[in-house]
């Protein structure tokens, strides 16, 4: 673990001990204590342990990272006691929300600091106990998953052969800052769909603004994962989800009648295109690689990337197809799979073609110089993409999936000049992500309601790309990935399965 990452461990107990301070300040005064020290970390909760005379040595546990966490719960669930507090929901209201409900317990001229005589008497119940046991057990996992750690399972090949489907990971969120969740109220362990009954995992009642605590930048090739940009108005059918998006239905009907009716005819049909708008924080999880980050300027060429005018690094697994011609010897299948990487028996991942001694391979950059080297080769050619079905969706721009570009990356605080030129690139950054109307009337472009020739970004923008370039849909198909859509950083392989666990992956860092 890092400085940085332990550093936010011990920012986020502090909040944790000051957040309630002002219901404390009063709380300490109904106990004949200064309220003052209600507003001192350590010390505050050094005093709660002598008002409920209970062991001081917690204390210091608390300065453990993660575990500390829970220290300072279980001190103010022992506090809360000594004003009588015994019951299951007292008991919670204290552990998920310390600084509203002490507020409540301070300022209210009814409950009053009894000592901790009625807890020493006080014994709970067998059935109470193990309430409690499983509670503590949904906070704790809750407050971990959301703050530090949260567990991923690889579900496609993009990342190939980086992460393989069915990788299980742990993604960091302390590596760029813990984010507070836009919907605090849902249900735990549950991303955005109930199982079973297929409905909604949270509430809206309460929205809280992108916050991010103790931010950290992300770092070109870091594996990042994060909330799908387009998944954000979702057609609620098995085929269709993040598989294919409500903007790819809408752009394929728009073909032969035009966007705006075909956005008509998409919201008009909910037996059809049954509609979810969801939450940044509740949007699909993705994964890939980040390519390029803020104020860089990214352009393919000929299936190479480069970032400012030079070629960016090649990740150590990343994949590509070849046209490879063999000088006529038989390809040995464990030979292939032990020493290249390549199942003959996947077909994405080998083909033979139609010409004599010619094949079609998925490699890596160390099984492409191996196979060059090893002599039996007598020529390998990159196939290229010429998909061109790609963002910004503008036919004035012949771009493809290998030659992309030049694209600039909006970073937080820079002014981009705005022309109809480069309109269609950053109309969703600007009119989306950072919630402002923009549209084009006779050739001028109106940023809320007036003339605009110019913008300033109120975010960081990343590109995102998957190892496996010719299997990815990634930023080349939906665009910029917003900073507040980032949920962390992929950090190592805990499990990996395929027919059998894969044991050479096991506690893998993830580079």
């Amino acid at each position: 673990m890092s400085a940085h990452q332990v550093l936010i461990l011990l920012l986020i107990q502090l909040l944790i001990l000051l957040l309630p301070s002002i219901g404390l300040f009063k709380m300490f005064e109904k106990a004949g204590a200064p309220g003052w020290k209600a507003f001192i970390p350590f010390y505050n909760t050094w005093t709660m342990q002598h008002l409920a005379d209970r062991p001081r040595h917690w204390v210091f546990w608390q300065l453990i990272p993660i575990a500390g966490w829970f220290i300072t719960l279980g001190i103010y669930v022992e506090f809360v006691k000594t004003f009588g507090k015994f019951r299951f929901y007292e008991h919670a209201l204290t552990a998920l929300l310390p600084f509203f409900y002490f507020a409540w317990l301070g300022f209210n001229k009814t409950d009053r600091f009894l000592g901790a005589g009625p807890v020493i008497k006080y014994k709970k119940s067998k059935t109470r106990e193990w309430i409690d046991a499983g509670i503590f057990a949904v906070v704790a996992a809750t407050l971990i998953r959301s703050f530090v750690f949260e567990a991923y399972v690889i579900p496609s090949g993009s990342m190939e052969k980086t992460l393989l489907i069915n990788d299980y990971l742990f993604v960091s969120k302390t590596s760029y800052g813990p984010r507070i969740p836009n919907t605090p109220l849902a249900i735990p362990f549950v991303h955005n769909t109930l199982p079973l009954l297929n409905s909604a995992s949270y509430l809206q009642w309460i929205k809280i603004p992108y916050t991010r605590w103790f931010p950290s930048p992300i770092q070109r090739n870091d594996v990042v994962v994060f909330n799908f940009p387009v998944g954000d108005t979702v057609i609620d059918k098995e085929e269709y989800q993040s598989r294919i998006s409500y903007y790819q239905v809408c752009r394929a009907l728009a073909a032969t009648m035009g966007m705006d009716s075909a956005r008509k005819t998409v919201l008009n049909d909910p037996d059809q295109y049954p509609i979810i708008i969801r939450p940044v924080d509740k949007q699909e999880n993705f994964i890939k690689r980040c390519v390029a980050i803020p104020g860089d300027t990214i352009q393919i060429k000929e299936g190479s990337v480069f970032i400012n005018g030079k070629p960016g690094p090649f990740p150590p697994e990343s994949e590509t197809y070849y046209i490879v011609t063999t000088k006529g010897q038989a390809l040995d299948e464990n030979v292939l799979k032990d020493d290249y990487q390549l199942d003959m028996n996947k077909p994405e991942e080998f083909q033979t073609m139609s010409a004599t001694n010619q094949y079609r391979m998925l490699l890596t950059q160390k099984a492409k110089e191996k196979m060059l080297n090893a002599g039996w080769v007598s020529s390998m050619i990159p196939e290229m993409d010429n998909t061109t079905d790609l963002f910004p969706y503008d036919s004035s721009r012949a771009w493809t999936c290998d030659n992309y570009g030049p694209l600039w990356i909006p970073a937080k605080g820079a002014t981009l000049a705005l022309t109809l030129d480069n309109y269609p690139l950053y109309e969703r950054a600007i009119r989306v992500y950072e919630g402002n109307k923009l549209e084009i009337k006779n050739g001028t472009i109106f940023l809320n309601d007036k003339p605009a020739v110019s913008y300033t970004f109120k975010m960081n923008y990343y590109w995102m790309m998957g190892d496996n370039r010719h299997d990815s849909e990634d930023s080349r198909f939906w665009g910029f990935v917003p900073e507040d859509h980032v949920v962390g950083k992929a950090y190592l392989i805990w499990m990996s399965w395929d027919k059998g666990i894969r044991w050479n992956r096991l506690f893998k860092r993830i580079h």
